[in-house]
């Protein structure tokens, strides 16, 4: 047996002073004993062992003092007195005593227990804390288990925590009795072997999972019925516990197993660089399970949240009695997060868009420029990065294909519109910006005079103008009886007439009446009402209501649309003669020609600057792309021979290969890298529908006269005009605006009553379908582009329809996009696809080519061209004409006049016309020729005769003496 140090040091100053100094010779050596003992503080665990030492009543006060004195050496800051009487109680107890086999006080006997070593006082601090922490983390379980128990209205949250904690706490008082009982009783009974410390962690354990148990019981307890759920903040609570006991646990064992051994011997102690090593393990290794364990409660934190906001809102259901007693509530299911669109990523990672003014810009310069700006619209990408502007002294021209983004940079320039990113740069705050839209004639009121028309531009000035009148007439009213309110008029009259003479109101009509004349239009038209007015002179009301601004910019969105030859003439000497920069959108190409001097090109959301007029930007085009695809196929051709001679040598030169190899994909990413350019692909295609069987006489107008206004504003547009159409015939209307062309049409379709004679369909099963020239304008704005083909449509599939918006270049995300966001040109394929859905024989079109461009008008042309009816078309375009129609008739002195040829003959018969349109051809653009020549009833044919392969001339014998048997008998 081995006896600890401080029990030997006090024996044997027992035994010294008991005997009289029989051990006096060995004095010297009881502070080395006592120097490995430890203090008297942590004595008190030990005092109970001292009383079972071997020692002799009579040196029983003797041996007291002796320790106290060896004891407050060791401990300078201890009592050392209260160790003394410690001590002292202890051995003057009644306890048997193991060698003399009695007590203190009643003395006599040997004992025969026979005892091992106890537990050391670092094994007892380990075994404390351990209970103290399991004691911990059963107190918080009981907590947690109360707080998940407090959702329901049945029973008291408090109440039911008190019962966990109070049965944890009865659990644990029991434990520890338990192993206070069978500590004393293995030392001090002196019949049972102590427990080693590896049976006490066991122990410890057990119980801690007893009071586990019991925790998660009271908490079911105290859980409503129906309501138990595995991932319930109790079971969370034990886990947590689990796991700060496994990490207890693993602690106390390094710390046992870095001082001693399995059999309590100690270890070899670690040199500073082990130690540190062992130190940074042990620190990442704590890294890890630390962000594990972050991890895990993030997750946690999360299934509560979702778990309290269903239990928040089944709580407010119970109390506004919406929920039904005894049924449990049903677990919502999380909302699935929504994914960003393409707008909403750029609006997060790139700075807002603004609105910059120049530094400094002298007086009377104007200028308006975008920078870097970009549009996105949802997934749908219009703009990227956009970089021009217009300044004093510019026309710019801006081109490109329908849904180029046109219109939407005119909108941004002009401030209706907020780009996604960039910046508007403006020379001067106060810049005026005008804009002419393409739907101007929707804006204008027909039932105002022309000059009231022209005076409703300026609402300001009209409002102050309005108050005045109020005022005078309030001021008529009073008889002096009020000279308060009277004085309060007066003075508000004062404050109305220093802003009219600011805004100048008075000279409003003066101003008005300028723009008239500088329009073209007499003095007497002012008291005409808008509606007697045809498209062209239309065009200019809404010009000279944009130029009553007296803008800085003028913003032009398609302009010639509506517009005959002598108006756009009229345009083009009237824009030339301005000094204001303007930005014109159109199609035309002449009329760009003769008025720009620069060109804005829009193409795949990419703008691009060209200096000169139309033609000019042509050659420099066609040479900027020649170019481009130069320098990519030439680049191509060394990526292909760079890669061939990386496989062929990539096993015998792998280091020079991998270096290439390298150098290449570096190149690729680079800036120098050569993008492909554009391939603008197959021109597009499509047919109208097979025409049903048509009779050879189609329609007639025999005698018709028709007219507008009555009296002195009465104007007479066809007198007694004749005209028919047969099968077959493709008819253009020509005449300058306001002659009755769309009169013609409207009257010859019943949607108008002649004055006199008659203008109808004649034919048998003739199907008419009838293009108005504002049928874009029809459409519904609300509804997106399906929507809108499927009210059109007459017993389609989906699938067919899809398949027709394909063929007018609505494909993939573009069927779902609204129409009012659609383009003009966009709405016009629009109107051309649900015309389609119907076939017919005969179809009447009012100027169908507005707002379309250049690509869409030539797919135009060559469906008619293939179209097996009869096609009546009124349009401005010469060159579409040019292509489409074999018969003019032309509106000359109220009468219908035919030509039995196409606008070339036409041209050639009227030199006067034939002038000003060779005069206005552009360099680079092909010329007016004559109709194409199509054979329809071949291509019928050809329709409906079989193929069953072979040559065409299988049956057909060229050579007489051809083969075996004609030789021979041309020899007979």
């Amino acid at each position: 047996m081995r006896v600890p140090g401080y029990a030997l040091a006090v024996l044997i100053a027992a035994a010294s002073v008991g005997t009289g100094g029989g051990f006096a010779t060995n004095n010297a050596r009881t502070p080395a004993l006592i120097s490995n003992s430890p203090s008297p503080a942590e004595m008190d665990g030990s005092c109970a062992f001292l009383s079972s030492c071997p020692s002799t009543a009579p040196s029983a006060a003797a041996a007291s003092s002796s320790s106290t004195a060896l004891f407050a050496k060791k401990g300078k800051k201890n009592n050392a007195k209260a160790a003394a009487l410690e001590a002292l109680e202890a051995l003057e107890a009644d306890i048997p005593d193991p060698i003399l086999g009695g007590g203190g006080k009643g003395g006599g006997g040997v004992s025969t227990a026979v005892m091992d070593e106890p537990l050391s006082k670092k094994e007892q601090m380990e075994a404390k804390k351990a209970a103290k922490k399991a004691e911990k983390a059963a107190k918080k379980a009981a907590a947690e288990a109360a707080a998940a128990a407090a959702t329901t209205p049945k029973k008291d949250p408090k109440a039911a925590a008190l019962e966990a904690l109070e049965a944890l706490e009865t659990n644990g008082a029991a434990a520890n009795g338990d192993a206070a009982t069978a500590i004393n009783g293995d030392i001090f009974g002196g019949g049972d072997e102590p427990l080693s410390k590896k049976e006490q962690m066991a122990l410890e354990k057990k119980k801690a999972k007893e009071a586990r148990k019991k925790a998660a019981n009271a908490a079911d307890a105290a859980a409503p019925s129906g309501k138990k759920d595995p991932r319930a903040a109790a079971l969370k609570a034990l886990q947590e516990m689990e796991r700060m006991e496994s990490q207890a646990a693993a602690a106390a064992d390094a710390d046992f197993d870095s001082d001693v051994d399995e059999f309590g011997i100690p270890k070899k102690k670690l040199s500073k660089k082990e130690a540190k090593l062992a130190a940074k393990a042990a620190e990442k290794k704590a890294a890890k399970l630390a962000a594990k364990e972050a991890k895990r409660a993030a997750k946690r934190a999360e299934m509560e949240e979702a778990e309290g906001g269903i239990d928040g809102d089944a709580g407010e259901a119970e109390v506004n009695g919406a929920a039904a007693a005894g049924v449990p509530a049903q677990a919502v299911p999380p909302s699935p997060k929504q994914k960003l669109t393409l707008e909403e990523k750029i609006r997060k990672e790139r700075p807002p868009p603004r609105i910059r003014i120049m530094e400094s810009s002298q007086p009377g310069f104007a200028a308006l420029r975008l920078e870097d700006v970009g549009i996105t619209f949802r997934d749908q990408e219009v703009l990227k990065d956009v970089t021009w502007g217009v300044q004093t002294g510019d026309r710019i021209g801006l081109v490109g294909a329908n849904g180029a983004g046109k219109t939407t940079q005119l909108r941004i320039l002009s401030g209706e519109l907020e780009p996604t990113t960039g910046d508007v740069v403006k020379s001067s705050k106060d810049l005026r910006v005008a804009m002419l839209r393409q739907e101007f004639v929707d804006e204008l009121v027909l039932d105002r005079t022309l000059m009231e028309e022209f005076m409703s531009v300026f609402e300001e000035e009209n409002g102050i103008l309005m108050d005045l009148k109020e005022a005078e007439k309030e001021l008529e009213g009073m008889d002096g009886g009020d000279p308060d309110r009277m004085q309060e008029v007066l003075d508000r009259m004062q404050n109305l007439q220093g802003k009219a003479e600011a805004k100048g109101v008075y000279a409003l009509e003066a101003r008005a009446r300028k723009v008239m004349d500088l329009m073209g239009f007499t003095e007497d038209e002012g008291n005409d009402l808008v509606s007697m007015f045809s498209g062209g002179w239309k065009m200019r009301i809404g010009l000279g209501k944009v130029l009553c601004k007296e803008p800085n910019i003028l913003l032009l969105d398609e302009p010639t649309n509506h517009l005959d030859l002598e108006s756009v003439e009229w345009l083009e000497e009237f824009l030339r003669n301005q000094n204001i920069p303007m930005i014109i959108v159109s199609h035309d190409r002449e009329f760009l020609d003769r008025v720009c001097t620069k060109i804005v090109d829009a193409d795949g959301g990419i703008c691009s600057e060209y200096d000169g007029n139309y033609s000019r930007f042509l050659e420099l085009k066609k040479a900027r792309m020649d170019a481009w695809q130069a320098s990519y196929d030439a680049q191509e051709k060394k990526i292909k021979e760079e890669k061939q001679w990386i496989n062929k040598f990539k096993l015998k030169q792998p280091q020079a290969t991998k270096q290439r190899q390298a150098k290449l994909e570096k190149l690729v990413k680079s800036d120098d890298y050569v993008k492909k350019p554009p391939f603008l692909g197959k021109p597009f295609r499509f047919r109208f529908p097979d025409a049903p069987r048509l009779s050879p006489e189609v329609a007639e107008v025999k005698g018709l006269s028709h007219a507008y206004g009555n009296g002195a504003y009465k104007k007479t547009l066809l007198d007694d005009a004749d005209l028919f159409i047969e099968k077959n015939d493709r008819i253009a209307v020509l005449g300058p605006n306001g002659s009755g062309k769309s009169t013609l049409l409207r009257i010859l379709m019943g949607k108008e009553e002649p004055d006199a004679g008659s203008a109808e369909i004649v034919g048998q099963n003739v199907i008419a379908n009838y293009f108005e020239q504002n049928q874009a304008d029809a459409l519904d704005l609300d509804k997106t582009v399906i929507e809108t083909i499927q009210g059109a449509s007459n017993g389609q599939s989906y699938n067919e329809l899809r398949a027709l918006l394909g063929q007018f270049l609505f494909k993939g995300d573009a069927v779902e996009k609204k129409v009012f966001n659609l383009s003009g040109g966009e709405k016009a394929r629009l109107s051309l696809a649900c015309m389609m859905l119907r076939p017919a024989n005969l179809l009447i079109l009012d100027e169908p080519t507005n707002h379309l461009d250049i690509p869409a008008k030539e797919m135009l042309e060559e469906a008619l061209q293939h179209f097996q009816g009869s096609v009546v078309v009124i349009s401005h375009d010469r060159y579409f004409i040019s292509r489409v129609a074999t018969t003019i008739v032309a509106i000359e002195d109220r009468k219908l006049m035919k030509y039995g040829g196409d606008y070339k003959f036409y041209m050639d018969k009227s030199k006067h016309v034939k002038e000003k349109v060779e005069a206005r051809y552009v360099k680079g653009v092909e010329r007016i020729g004559a109709a194409p020549i199509i054979d329809l009833e071949e291509l019928d044919q050809g329709k409906k005769k079989k193929s069953f392969g072979g040559a065409k001339t299988a049956n057909m014998v060229s050579r007489k003496d051809k083969g075996v048997k004609n030789a021979k008998r041309q020899q007979r």
